[in-house]
């Protein structure tokens, strides 16, 4: 999906905005997520906090009555790249969110369907598939180890 540089704007202006409540403030005093939920009947671009408070909207033309079942997949890269640049410009930095939080991609049911950026301190520990494989089969050799002795 290509859209212009008018609506990349807006999404920015947007994340600029939403993100502006968090900006001061106690450092790291608040616990929530971001979700960015975009609409392909009306075309809009809402984001909202864990507690569902809205804190922007726009319109993106683009999206406006977008037919496709691949929305959500042409959507995500537009939305992750937009964040990479807030990130890299360090506008991600200021803000008073405990890490680790997350700028997540949400359907019109508000169900996740992508994390698009997670932002954390280089000394989390966050635990993926690759890391959890065999876990069982090594917390079940261990007790069984331990209850035979």
């Amino acid at each position: 999906m290509n859209i212009s540089k008018q609506s990349r704007l807006s999404i920015v202006s947007a994340l600029k905005e939403a993100l502006s409540n968090y900006k001061g403030g106690e450092e790291n005093s608040v616990i929530t997520d971001i979700h960015l939920q975009p609409k392909s009947d009306s075309g809009e671009l809402i984001i909202f906090n864990d507690d569902d408070k809205e804190l922007a909207r726009t319109l993106i033309d683009e999206w406006i009555e977008y037919e496709s079942d691949e929305f959500y997949t042409e959507v995500e890269p537009i939305l992750r790249s937009e964040l990479h640049v807030l990130k890299e410009n360090g506008l991600l930095k200021e803000l008073c969110l405990i890490k680790p939080y997350s700028f997540v991609l949400v359907d019109e049911d508000k169900e996740t369907v992508v994390e698009l950026l997670l932002m954390d301190d280089e000394d989390t520990l966050l635990l993926n598939d690759d890391l959890l494989k065999g876990l069982d089969e090594e917390l079940n050799d261990f007790l069984e180890k331990l209850l035979r002795d």
